[in-house]
């Protein structure tokens, strides 16, 4: 009996606690004002990089520094400059790299080419450790009779399977 009291109580909160919860819930505040603004942000923001999540599009990261970016960019944006000038400014505070796509030039080519030089190199490294463990491993020659004795092992082996198929 006591048990159920506890269980009842126990139940009880429980489900004022989540009620609490759905009580406080709120809406999520609309970021900008103007809708036009907020889309230009998110199409903005979704071809730079977070400087801190490095995967993830600034439009994405929930990160401090993202939230900070995103707020600057509302700022430009509510400024007047267009999505070039923006561009712009965002490369040139934090470099080629807060770009999705950087352009193409000599001091992007790491990024551009980068990959593929470390994928190459990889397979030039594995086909050198292939050739070097082949050529350790001594190759012997069999002789006569050990051929002889494959052979008896390999017709033992057919005649028995074939008897088993039979069977």
């Amino acid at each position: 009996m006591r048990l159920n009291k506890l269980s009842l109580s126990t139940l009880a909160i429980l489900v004022m606690a989540c009620a609490m919860n759905i009580a406080l819930a709120k809406d999520a505040a609309p970021l900008a004002d103007d809708p036009i603004t907020e889309q230009r942000l998110i199409a903005i923001s979704e071809e730079m990089r977070c400087l801190v999540c490095q995967n993830e599009s600034l439009a994405g990261s929930r990160s401090d520094l993202a939230n900070d970016l995103r707020r600057e960019i509302r700022i430009l944006i509510n400024e007047g400059k267009t999505d070039e000038q923006i561009r712009s400014f965002m490369v040139e505070r934090y470099g080629d790299f807060v770009l999705y796509r950087p352009p193409v030039k000599p001091i992007t080519w790491l990024l551009w080419i980068g990959p593929f030089v470390i994928l190459l190199a990889g397979i030039i490294g594995l086909m050198v450790y292939l050739r070097r463990r082949n050529q350790s491993i001594p190759s012997t020659t069999l002789s006569a009779e050990d051929n002889r004795r494959i052979d008896a092992l390999l017709q033992d082996t057919k005649s028995s399977s074939t008897e088993n198929v039979h069977d």
